[in-house]
């Protein structure tokens, strides 16, 4: 798993699976976002048993799915409010870290 900082308080990194919790949490992390809708790989591990590993772990997790090239308006209004009201450091997750990326940098420029 490769955690890239983005701001202070939000990093992203691709596919994680509920065993690469522990590694999460250990690493500060207090919320994790999960940008990637289920089933666009069939092998990997649905938001559901990662959200019960990061609950477990006594993080908070949010689910804001974004397919990918097609980021919306709403994707960018929820993951700003999700920004605003989670619990930081903020760890989002998608298939390789960019759409999270992207969803931050659309965030910053919503701001003007």
């Amino acid at each position: 798993m490769e955690i890239r900082q983005i701001s202070e308080d939000y990093s992203v990194t691709g596919q994680i699976a509920p065993e690469d919790v522990k590694q999460i949490s250990d690493a500060g992390f207090k919320s994790v976002i999960c940008n990637r809708p289920d089933g666009e790989q069939p092998d990997q591990p649905g938001n559901d048993a990662v959200r019960s590993a990061v609950e477990a772990a006594g993080l908070t997790f949010r689910y804001i799915p974004v397919i990918s090239g097609q980021m919306t308006a709403e994707n960018v209004a929820e993951q700003a409010s999700a920004l605003a009201e989670l619990p930081s450091p903020v760890l989002a997750y998608c298939r390789s870290g960019t759409r999270c990326t992207n969803l931050f940098i659309a965030i910053q420029q919503s701001k003007g």
